[in-house]
């Protein structure tokens, strides 16, 4: 039996939890002030109660402070020093001159200006001093069980008077260190085109404020939409192109303010149908909702609640939420200059509780990550399900990026350690037996089956009968493509368009593949990029193959929305790679041909037809990815160099670590010196 605050809580795991974080705004002189109440509200099968100051929850105007740079509770998930005595504001205070102040994941405690947002890198850097590091708080050497302890017992954070005076603040973005060029506004204006100023205008309307600071923006703003169902929310993967948009524009506050919130998010308890899809998983969204506080006139509480799966539609958890996560703060910290995000305590307990997530031992025999159906951008059925070329991509690029910004002592060698194994097992996987180019496909064609033994070519038992008439004429003879997924005896062999594409950002493939997916797309421009880009996959499934595969999805029908549809957003990730391989020219071809349209079609979430000539049935207009996928396509372009802190070089040395298979004496360590030599041809 654990107890929190007098309150005692069963060690048995509840059924049902619904988590809410709250801001609570009361009116003072006339005008509403925010007031930090973040609170949880968890809803047991049999019970309900509130819990202040637990995981993920402030509460600023009672005895305790929840702070997110605390410890967990083994048992209960949270994650939350306490400091009492505190009152917090969020939002203008001009009555509270003098008094100590310091922004507390989004909150203002005390204050007496809108200055305060300028604080967050202040007060990161002051916690830091007293908190040490995560192995101070860490009683165990093991990775596998991450969890930071005495969450209720940590000393209280001193907080020194701060005077009312700009230049002692720090702002959250420096532009003097992140190499970001800065022009006068009429420099900028005059190099901005209509289309540009419009959709940065769509854009900030598209901002969702919480406790008085921006915090992500809406996946959709169509005035129109009388349904909005989930668009109205913010979603992890939308806002990534908004965040790189912002961030390469010099701004770097909500970006900010987004990491650290969505953390404040993520799951220790969250359920559907009475089972927890593991500790570490970020939600799929969340939703800003303002509520009246019951009994009190003129007071509300702004509620961050998110949606880990549970409301979506086929209830699948999203896999890609928390590698997005880790790559966006990577992006942060590369664009803007400030580490000390990713160096914060709760943030790098945050990476590895993800990367425990995902490195967990299963059955699965292979280096990829097993997924289901629907469990990234392409979130309902379309036979993906298994080890599908978006997830890897995008994990083996989280891995990179935590590799990067994990704190390398005793307590993570071991994390270290699986994540360059599987950096390197995952690279040597994904290079060898998903490339498809002509030579390939003749010896698929010829494959032996029935082989078994450790020497089997034909690994996967893969008939060659199941080459599909469209890829004989297709494949060109010069480039190739990664295939879409690949499971005993199944290789999809359609072409995906965001997978190949982050191969090439994450360096996955091989220089040589790299190069030879752009040529491919070039030499495929109709099929893939037709006249508007870019096609989520190809060929779209048709017939009774569309019946079977999607369960006769009225959405997905053959060449709309995840079944061959044009996606827009997708540009910013193909300008990048183009970036990356030398080749701008296709990328300012791709995005001549949206901006022809965008703007004119109110920035559709989708095309429909097999050359995207018309606007999606079901597309929602005015999508914000839509609008920040084009406006980040054009800060790319116009800053290449900002574009290099955005992708990964080849990284030979993960050949040389390759635990390859296996043989007569046991698991063997090669030096992969031959493959090295193959792939960089």
């Amino acid at each position: 039996m654990g107890s929190y605050s007098g309150i005692g809580l069963s060690t048995m795991k509840p059924c049902c939890c619904r988590i809410l974080i709250s801001c609570r705004r009361s009116s003072l002189f006339g005008f509403q002030i925010p007031i930090c109440n973040h609170s949880a509200l968890i809803n047991l099968s049999k019970s309900r109660f509130k819990l202040h100051g637990s995981r993920g929850i402030h509460t600023c105007n009672s005895k305790f402070l929840g702070f997110r740079e605390g410890g967990i509770d083994p048992k209960l998930g949270f994650r939350d020093a306490i400091y009492s005595n505190q009152k917090g504001f969020c939002g203008s205070a001009s009555n509270l001159k003098g008094q100590p102040r310091v922004l507390l994941n989004g909150c203002l405690v005390g204050g007496n200006d809108r200055r305060f947002s300028r604080l967050v890198s202040k007060v990161a850097s002051d916690f830091r001093n007293h908190s040490t590091s995560v192995e101070s708080h860490v009683n165990d050497t093991s990775w596998e069980r991450i969890y930071i302890q005495g969450g209720l017992n940590v000393k209280p954070l001193v907080i020194e008077k701060v005077e009312g005076k700009e230049e002692n603040e720090e702002k959250v973005l420096d532009c003097s260190n992140s190499n970001v060029n800065i022009e006068s506004q009429d420099t900028v204006l005059a190099k901005e085109s209509e289309i540009e100023r419009e959709a940065w205008k769509l854009l900030r309307g598209s901002i969702v404020n919480y406790c008085g600071t921006p915090v992500g923006t809406l996946a959709a703003t169509d005035p129109a939409d009388k349904l909005p169902l989930n668009y109205d929310q913010v979603f992890i993967r939308d806002f990534v192109p908004s965040a790189l948009a912002f961030l390469l524009n010099g701004e770097g506050e909500i970006v900010k303010n987004f990491l650290l919130h969505t953390l404040q998010l993520q799951s220790w308890e969250k359920t559907v149908d009475c089972h927890s899809p593991g500790q570490g998983l970020m939600p799929a969204s969340f939703k800003v909702r303002s509520v009246p506080l019951d009994g009190k006139t003129g007071e509300f509480e702004d509620v961050l609640d998110p949606d880990f799966g549970e409301s979506a539609i086929g209830r699948v958890a999203p896999v890609d939420s928390g590698l997005w996560w880790i790559i966006l703060l990577r992006s942060y910290g590369k664009i803007t200059g400030d580490y000390t995000l990713q160096e914060r305590v709760d943030v790098q307990t945050g990476i590895r509780l993800i990367l425990k997530l995902c490195l967990a031992d299963g059955f699965d025999m292979f280096p990829t990550l097993l997924v289901t159906d629907g469990s990234c951008m392409i979130d309902r059925r379309m036979g993906i399900h298994g080890h599908p070329l978006e997830i890897q991509a995008l994990f083996y690029s989280a891995l990179r990026c935590s590799r990067e910004m994990v704190t390398v002592n005793d307590t993570t060698k071991d994390l270290v350690a699986a994540i360059n194994n599987r950096l390197s097992a995952l690279s040597f996987h994904i290079r060898e037996y998903y490339w498809v180019d002509m030579k390939k496909m003749n010896e698929i064609y010829r494959y032996k089956t029935e082989e078994y033994s450790t020497d089997a070519i034909n690994k996967f038992n893969i008939y060659p009968e199941q080459i599909p008439a469209w890829l004989v004429d297709w494949i060109p003879e010069s480039g190739g493509y990664l295939i879409g997924n690949l499971q005993p005896a199944h290789m999809d062999f359609r072409f995906f368009t965001l997978g190949n594409l982050w191969a090439i950002v994450a360096s996955l493939g091989t220089p040589k593949q790299n190069d030879g997916i752009l040529n491919l797309i070039e030499e495929k421009w109709d099929d893939v990029v037709a006249n508007m880009p870019l096609k989520i996959c190809y060929p779209a499934l048709e017939y009774e193959e569309w019946r079977i595969i999607t369960g006769s999805d009225p959405k997905n029908t053959p060449w709309s929305y995840h079944n061959g549809g044009s996606w827009p957003t997708l540009l910013w990730q193909f300008t990048l790679a183009c970036i990356k391989m030398k080749r701008p020219e296709l990328a300012r071809k791709a995005i001549a041909l949206a901006e022809k349209r965008l703007s004119s079609d109110q920035w559709p979430e989708y095309y429909d037809t097999r050359y995207g000539r018309f606007i999606g049935k079901q597309s929602r207009l005015y999508q914000t990815w839509t609008i920040a996928g084009f406006l980040t396509s054009k800060k790319l372009l116009e800053n290449p160099e900002m574009a290099s802190k955005l992708f990964w070089e080849e990284d030979y040395e993960l050949l040389e670590n390759c635990v390859c298979g296996l043989s007569r004496q046991g698991r063997k360590k090669c030096s992969r010196s031959a493959a090295r030599s193959h792939f960089m041809v």
